[in-house]
């Protein structure tokens, strides 16, 4: 029996090790989880989701409480639209003349509306019924906005992680899945261009800022296939093809040019410029209209920006410096005076009344009267600003300091998005939708900032490092240790005593200002003067 001991100990030992490869091998399984990399990837999609979650159902009210139906008048011509689409085909779309439609005179449709809204519905009830899913256009319709709510929230994420970080990202996911300006635009039945509209805005800019960060080409065409996307869905993307030039232009002139910008514009003006020819209703528009002159102006500014730079290696400083001034003075000046001419012969077709009406508030009054005499066309009033961001209203200040206070390329873009986005829907309502995704993204950047640094003190107090438990002397004097953090912080205090008192009274000082401005029931732009006599009696 001795002899076979040994041979049953070793079968014993197999068993363990047996045991232990496998308990081994399950721990392999599941060691995604086990680290923190694991969980924060399984967190942010769980909120992710929530957030989808969230911003679908907040736009079901109406569907709930009445029935699945198209509401609104532009919505029924795009359902009828779609519905046509998918009943007789793509090419018999694009010729369909409408005698219904603007009666008597008809309408020819597919040359006169942004059929981005009608594929993507169509094409979606194309892909379920595909599937076996069998479901009416109308219910599609009806369902596209909110669905693409959550879309936008995810776009919201990427572009906010890249520009701070991922746990700015998660609320800015979160607060545009539920934020007025956006439900009031993207409710189940608005059947609208708004409704997808804003998810291709923040996606382009998102991949915008991706191929500026990365220099790389892949990302510069998909930000081209996106505003291909963005153009055929909605006029608003004149936005777009604005504000990217004069993100590129501004870092011309802080210096921050590099080959990766460089990259990514060239790659972005050519080949978006071709994509955005082929919409039917768009055309010829961007090389013969006012409002696509900016980018091809600095298009050819950067070009020859690049030239310079090229020659700077084989001249000598005095001849770099006198050549680069010269160079870049003719170039803008015959870009100004080319479009200037080019407008005067009737080549490239001036302003509309509605941008003119940006810029001059008073225009469409006196010039174009239907223009003034829709409501989405009025200046902002305060109110609006209070009803349709809420809180973000007052964090949105906080968040952009912290972008221009860390300043880099892609924040130099967000900075620009948001000054302009506040202006334009201070002077238009209905720009309030160009609004409210900046906000929510600044806000988020506030937020994360905050939580980030007092968080992060309380975890440090909660848990503090080795060497500073391990000490003898804090251990025997921990009352001293109290008192003495006591009196720094009393110290702190009455150093600053002034300043926070100077701090409250400012905003005691701008919650006076807005409520009478709420009671007195003033526009943006009229209250201007008053906000400026309130401050410069403080600072001045």
């Amino acid at each position: 029996m001795a002899e076979h001991h040994p041979v049953s100990e070793n079968k014993h030992k197999s068993q363990l090790n047996s045991a232990a490869s496998v308990s081994g091998n399950g721990r392999g399984l599941s060691g995604g989880l086990s680290q923190p990399a694991g969980w924060q990837s399984l967190l942010s999609f769980t909120i992710l989701f929530l957030a989808w979650l969230a911003g679908f159902s907040s736009r079901l009210f109406a569907v709930i409480r009445f029935e699945s139906i198209i509401h609104e008048f532009d919505p029924w011509f795009n359902y009828r639209a779609t519905h046509h689409l998918t009943t007789k085909g793509f090419y018999e779309f694009l010729n369909w003349f409408d005698e219904r439609a603007w009666y008597p005179l008809g309408r020819i449709v597919g040359g006169t509306v942004y059929p981005g809204l009608m594929l993507t519905a169509g094409l979606i009830h194309y892909v379920l019924n595909l599937l076996h899913v069998t479901v009416h256009i109308r219910d599609v319709c009806v369902f596209l906005a909110p669905v693409f709510s959550g879309l936008t929230s995810i776009s919201t994420f990427l572009l906010t992680r890249e520009l701070w970080n991922q746990g700015a990202g998660l609320l800015a996911a979160c607060f545009i899945a539920i934020v007025p300006g956006y439900i009031s635009r993207s409710v189940a039945g608005s059947f609208d261009n708004e409704g997808i509209a804003i998810f291709a805005l923040q996606f382009t800019y998102y991949l915008w800022v991706k191929s500026v960060k990365t220099g790389s080409v892949f990302w510069a065409i998909g930000c081209c296939l996106s505003y291909f996307y963005m153009v055929s869905a909605w006029g608003g993307y004149v936005f777009i093809i604005n504000l990217i030039p004069l993100h590129v232009f501004v870092l011309l002139l802080m210096q921050r040019f590099s080959k990766r910008v460089y990259i990514a514009y060239s790659t972005f003006y050519i080949v978006g410029l071709v994509l955005s020819m082929q919409i039917p209703f768009v055309g010829f528009q961007p090389i013969r209209t006012s409002e696509h002159m900016a980018a091809a102006g600095v298009f050819v500014l950067m070009q020859v920006y690049a030239f310079l730079l090229y020659l700077k290696d084989r001249l000598t400083r005095q001849e770099f410096q006198t050549l680069f001034f010269l160079g870049v003075s003719v170039a803008a000046g015959v870009v100004f005076l080319s479009v200037i001419y080019l407008t005067y012969t009737g080549y490239i077709a001036p302003w509309s009344g509605r941008f003119y009406s940006l810029w001059d508030t008073g225009y469409a009054k006196i010039h174009i009267p239907i223009i003034a005499s829709v409501s989405e066309h009025q200046p902002t009033t305060w109110v609006s600003f209070f009803f349709d961001l809420h809180i973000l209203v007052c964090t949105f200040p906080a968040g952009l300091w912290f972008c221009i206070k860390n300043i880099n390329d892609e924040r130099v873009f967000v900075a620009l998005y948001a000054i302009s986005a506040v202006y334009f829907a201070g002077v238009m309502v209905r720009l309030m939708l160009t609004l409210t995704p900046v906000v929510c993204m600044l806000s988020a950047v506030a937020f994360s900032s905050v939580f980030e640094h007092y968080l992060g003190d309380d975890m440090k107090r909660q848990s503090p490092p080795a060497e500073d438990s391990g000490d003898e002397d804090d251990r025997k004097n921990a009352g001293n240790l109290y008192d003495k953090v006591r009196e720094t912080f009393l110290a702190g205090l009455q150093r600053k005593s002034h300043l926070i008192q100077k701090t409250f009274h400012h905003w005691f000082l701008v919650f006076t200002v807005i409520k009478r401005v709420l009671y007195s029931r003033l526009t943006v732009n009229g209250s201007i003067q008053a906000l400026t006599i309130q401050f410069s009696s403080v600072y001045f």
